[in-house]
């Protein structure tokens, strides 16, 4: 800033775009003439833990207000990942891919999510800013890498939004003992956009406004919310445990093997949701202690509580009986429970509440650390005086949210939604391979080209196991013998032939390079379950997002690098 404190609220052109390159049609054009060497700069330029920690804030003028405990990361896990998922999934892929074994499906599925959780924790205690994955690979795997995160960050956040407030919508019609589209209004308009839907936009709304307000309001309405939904899940488990009937676990695995992990690619986005907790690290006291608790501590009672719902839905009902699309709410009528199926929508649509209020929180922390290094307008990174919360980043998310919410159905983007969260889980393990063996101007070029032909080998081989079982060959396992030994020896080679170069200062993942390799085999394996159509929308958007970055995010960032900022004023 210069002299005076300027107010929150302004929308000059030099807010939005203060860099040298768009302040004039020359000057653009001269930047658009230098794309080529500004991209190979950006391409192999890195930050670094201090830049991100100390001189990105500057960017957001007021800093975000340190008052989140250990204790509120714990619920926070509990909001952010306790939705609808359970309820709806769990019933679905019982009946049709997994049977009783659904619930080796969640241990499955808990385990990959698990791995994730590890690199997280890791990276949110060494570098505790609100930029999350983002942040982590702008450092470790440089800008480029970070852009096409940050885009894939923006589009999850606001379908995922759009899609849980309309799941909202439908749950609180059943509720109602209404159909789920009787509150959507109808119109002519083309199928999969004809049912307007005014009620998620209020949803949207209410949880933005929350969320902007203050972080430690937001913390106890979520810890309340959560209590309420903890009570229900408790509920479920204990009445399918007092209605046991042991028979309905037999055949345990009638789909067979493939059933349980086909089940497991689709029940673990029942686990999403937790990488908001690291974009909290910026307001958490105590990060390099409450954060390994909140993140493992919470997942792990998560994973546990998951296993158990879904034990007992198998054992309330039979398999084939269980209703895909309403199957707790017809297993407790299959027991004499009828008023069970509205207990079970209060506990989905306070679920779907929590994943709304942590999901604005973390998303608007993504989008202000993005906005600090100017990949989009530097607006969005400030942090409101009083509130010491980034309300403009919010909007940013809410607002096409919402509007997507009121017109569109969503299900061409489901598929797109599961593919930028794996990506982005994929990216966060190869990114703490290179923390753990790279170091700028220390590590010697030789181990450098072996971290990079032994990390190639991994990513390879895993593509090969995701791409063989897509194949559906039915009883070969030939493939395996020789993707899953090259994984093996990808892996082995890091071990081996370069030595680490950085030791964790507070808390690091166990078993490196072990448990990192198999959170990339693990996340491209459910990654290659999701068909050929989410990777054909997964390239469109990517194409989409480099225009853009060409056109504009690599000459802001590239500015912004270069300190070719024009002054606010």
């Amino acid at each position: 800033m210069d002299g005076e404190e300027r107010g929150y609220w302004r929308w000059s052109k030099r807010d939005f775009f203060p860099e040298e390159s768009f302040q004039s049609f020359g000057s653009y054009r001269a930047a658009l003439s230098q794309t080529c060497s500004r991209f190979k700069n950006r391409l192999v330029s890195r930050s670094d833990d201090d830049t991100e920690r100390f001189e990105l804030k500057k960017q957001s003028e007021h800093e975000m207000k340190r008052c989140l405990t250990w204790w509120d990361l714990v619920w926070f896990g509990f909001g952010s990942v306790i939705g609808a998922g359970i309820f709806v999934l769990t019933g679905q892929e019982a009946h049709e891919q997994a049977g009783p074994a659904i619930v080796l499906s969640y241990v499955v599925s808990g385990v990959s999510a698990m791995l994730s959780v590890f690199c997280y924790t890791e990276f949110s205690v060494e570098v505790p800013v609100a930029g999350g994955s983002f942040a982590y690979l702008r450092i470790e795997l440089g800008d480029f890498a970070a852009f096409i995160t940050a885009g894939n960050i923006i589009l999850e956040s606001i379908v995922g939004t759009a899609a849980v407030a309309r799941a909202w919508t439908s749950y609180f019609a059943t509720l109602l003992n209404r159909k789920p589209n009787a509150l959507r209004i109808k119109t002519d308009l083309s199928s999969g956009f004809n049912l307007l839907d005014p009620i998620a936009v209020v949803v949207i709304a209410a949880s933005t406004t929350i969320a902007s307000i203050s972080t430690r309001k937001t913390s106890l309405l979520n810890w309340i919310a959560s209590a309420i939904n903890t009570f229900v899940i408790f509920f479920v488990i204990v009445a399918g445990f007092i209605h046991v009937d042991t028979s309905n676990l037999t055949p345990f695995l009638p789909y067979g093997p493939e059933g349980v992990f086909r089940a497991a690619a689709v029940v673990y986005f029942a686990y999403g949701g937790f990488d908001s907790l690291a974009t909290m690290a910026e307001e958490t006291k105590n990060p390099s202690r409450d954060i390994p608790i909140g993140l493992l501590g919470s997942m792990s009672i998560i994973t546990v509580i998951y296993c158990l719902m879904a034990l007992s839905l198998s054992m309330m009902q039979k398999y084939t009986d269980i209703d895909p699309n309403a199957a707790y709410s017809v297993a407790f009528q299959s027991v004499g429970m009828k008023w069970g199926k509205y207990l079970v929508a209060i506990g989905a649509l306070k679920g779907m509440t929590t994943v709304l209020l942590v999901a604005a929180m973390g998303h608007a922390r993504y989008v202000t650390h993005i906005a600090r290094t100017h990949m989009i307008p530097p607006i969005f990174a400030l942090v409101h005086p009083k509130t010491g919360t980034p309300i403009n980043a919010n909007l940013l998310v809410s607002i096409p949210s919402a509007l997507i919410a009121f017109f569109s159905g969503l299900d061409v983007l489901s598929s797109l939604l599961s593919i930028s969260i794996l990506f982005i889980f994929t990216m966060m393990p190869i990114a703490l391979l290179v923390r753990r063996y790279y170091v700028r101007e220390v590590t010697p070029r030789a181990d450098l080209l072996k971290l990079i032909i032994c990390l190639l080998v991994v990513v390879a081989s895993s593509m090969g196991t995701s791409g063989y079982w897509g194949m559906r060959l039915k009883g070969s396992w030939i493939g395996y013998t020789i993707t899953v030994p090259f994984w093996f020896l990808g892996t082995l080679g890091i071990v081996l032939f370069v030595p680490q170069q950085r030791t964790p200062k507070v808390w690091g993942v166990p078993l490196v390079p072990w448990l990192p390799c198999l959170s990339i085999a693990t996340n491209i394996f459910l990654m290659g379950s999701l068909g050929a159509e989410a990777f054909i929308r997964f390239g469109v958007c990517t194409l989409v997002m480099l225009l853009y970055y060409l056109l504009f995010g690599l000459h802001a960032t590239f500015d912004m690098a270069h300190q070719q900022i024009v002054p606010r004023s």
